[in-house]
């Protein structure tokens, strides 16, 4: 939970994620986990794992990241009061004395598997307390002779303790004469050491009888009582205390509430708890824990007391690709190779932007500044990232940097770097029962300029047939993408590897004017063939935002 000494740290990529996004996030997980004596990192995705990823995944034997869309404040980010579950049969004495002694007014009833069962206030307690009338609580309730011994701190002279009080009245025997008329079969008796009045009330056929004042029970009426099979308690309570406590030995159960339960799971975002919590009266809510057990207790001071998430940007920088939340978190690092965006954080943090074509190459740069050999898998994987980044050093973004990177990578993690990446691109680039939001949403990134906002996707392909056949997948699509993702232009990078090109799919107004602006080119239909380009972080976004601008 949210008090625990050791924080849990997200570490995560963009949304749609590609195979650097997935890659780098493992990647700094395992080599911040190997210093940290702080916190727990842990890799988390923003979207769906592409095919070319999923590959790389399976093909080194790494688990995908858990999947991670949203990191606005929940319950489990504030301080639970860890306050145990009653069972069910706790008398109402016993839950107002816990609720007394540990100052609150809401107890939760669970079962064996801390299953909640219902809630009961003090209110509840109060209420009951004030039925003056309802002589046959305890029969109702089918009460445990158990609770009426702690209740009313009694010695049991006869009978069982596990018995039930199943039916009839509570009465009080004064005189004989009274009783006969008043004390019916299977009521309870409060009776003081009148020798009479105890006889009468077992021979009136009474399932119990209470002597109080702490009187000696005579053997004779044990004996009386043993034939008849009457139950006798002893308390050392005076009658009056005793009549005024003996119907708080019912059990919890029997008030408790079950029906429309306010509750919330560690899950639930905090401003719908407070949306909740505001229009009811309610001071104490019932949390469950992830597998729908009871966990604990929240009230509205809890929320004043708010972790916020901690995050580590990887492979992005700025707001539109990032989860949903992120200005309600606290972001610690950011490490990345693209340009520097719109983010903005609340305090300072530690912002690594190397000019390299994968974010996967400055983590082996950092795993080499704090003397790290990666494990295969993981070189692996930082291997993958890179050959997908720079389209195996053909990317104009590809540096030095990077290809020396992936050379020491691929020795690591026993791969023949050509062979390598033609099985993880066609791995990608296989369209067989795929879907054209699929294919669209395999790189997907939203871009800004001014009040122009933009998206521009991009797939590789090693072959002319499998990127005609992705073309004709995701044309039909663009309008609803843009329609989903709520922006005006749309721009799908179908990048073939072998020819160094790029067919350039577009949708939204004035679209067609912006790439012959841009690119210098007359498109045919709505794409565009762009001759050498590969990248669209080097390539593509810097003339698009030129001709947005000029426009603007």
């Amino acid at each position: 939970m949210a008090n625990n000494t050791v924080r849990h740290i997200n570490i995560i990529g963009h949304q749609n994620p590609d195979t650097d996004s997935i890659c780098s996030a493992l990647a700094y997980a395992w080599l911040k986990n190997r210093g940290s004596l702080t916190g727990l990192y842990e890799a988390r995705r923003a979207g769906h794992v592409n095919r070319e990823t999923r590959f790389v995944l399976q093909h080194f034997g790494v688990e995908p990241p858990r999947l991670c869309t949203d990191v606005s404040p929940q319950i489990k980010d504030i301080d639970i009061r860890k306050q145990a579950g009653i069972d069910g049969e706790m008398s109402l004495r016993a839950a107002w004395n816990l609720m007394r002694d540990v100052e609150i007014d809401t107890l939760c009833i669970v079962d064996s598997d801390n299953e909640l069962q219902g809630l009961i206030t003090i209110k509840d307690i109060a209420d009951a307390n004030m039925d003056l009338f309802d002589t046959a609580v305890l029969a109702a309730a089918n009460t445990r002779c158990t609770n009426l011994l702690e209740t009313l701190e009694a010695e049991l002279v006869v009978g069982s303790a596990e018995a039930h009080i199943d039916s009839g009245n509570i009465c009080i025997g004064t005189s004989p004469e009274i009783m006969e008329e008043l004390v019916k079969p299977g009521d309870l008796v409060l009776v003081s050491n009148r020798y009479e009045t105890q006889m009468c009330a077992i021979d009136c056929g009474a399932q119990a009888i209470v002597v109080c004042c702490g009187s000696a029970v005579p053997r004779t009426i044990v004996a009386r009582a043993q034939e008849k099979g009457c139950a006798v308690l002893a308390t050392p309570y005076d009658t009056y205390a005793a009549a005024r406590l003996i119907s708080t030995a019912a059990p919890v159960r029997h008030f408790m509430r079950t029906k429309e339960l306010l509750k919330f799971s560690v899950n639930t975002p905090i401003e719908d708890a407070k949306k909740v919590m505001a229009s009811v009266r309610h001071r104490y809510f019932p949390i469950l824990d992830e597998n729908g057990k009871y966990c604990g207790v929240v009230s509205r001071r809890n929320l004043l007391n708010l972790h916020r998430k901690q995050v580590i940007l990887v492979d992005h920088n700025e707001r539109t690709q990032a989860v949903d939340g992120l200005e309600q978190a606290d972001i610690l690092e950011i490490i990345d190779h693209h340009r520097i965006g719109s983010l903005e954080t609340t305090g300072p943090v530690y912002f690594r932007n190397v000019p390299v074509g994968c974010t996967a190459t400055i983590l082996y740069q950092m795993y080499g500044e704090q003397g790290l050999t990666p494990s295969r898998e993981i070189a692996g994987l930082l291997l993958s990232a890179i050959l997908s980044d720079t389209l195996v050093f053909r990317s104009p973004t590809s540096t030095p940097q990077d290809e020396a990177a992936a050379k020491a990578l691929a020795a690591l993690a026993g791969e023949d770097i050509q062979s390598y990446a033609e099985q993880m691109f066609e791995a990608g680039a296989d369209l067989t029962g795929r879907t054209a939001e699929d294919v669209f949403s395999s790189d997907f990134k939203a871009f800004s300029r001014g009040d122009v906002k933009f998206g521009v996707g991009q797939s590789t392909y090693m072959t002319d047939k499998s990127r005609a056949a992705a073309e004709a997948l995701v044309q039909p699509f663009l309008p609803e993408a843009s329609r989903r993702e709520g922006l005006p232009l749309i721009f799908y990078m179908f990048t073939d590897m072998k020819t160094q090109s790029t067919d350039l799919m577009f949708y939204g107004h004035n679209a067609e004017e912006i790439i012959r602006d841009a690119f210098h080119v007359e498109p045919e239909g709505n794409i565009a063939k762009l001759p050498g380009v590969v990248s669209r972080k080097k390539q593509l976004i810097p003339p698009l935002l030129a001709a947005l601008q000029a426009r603007q």
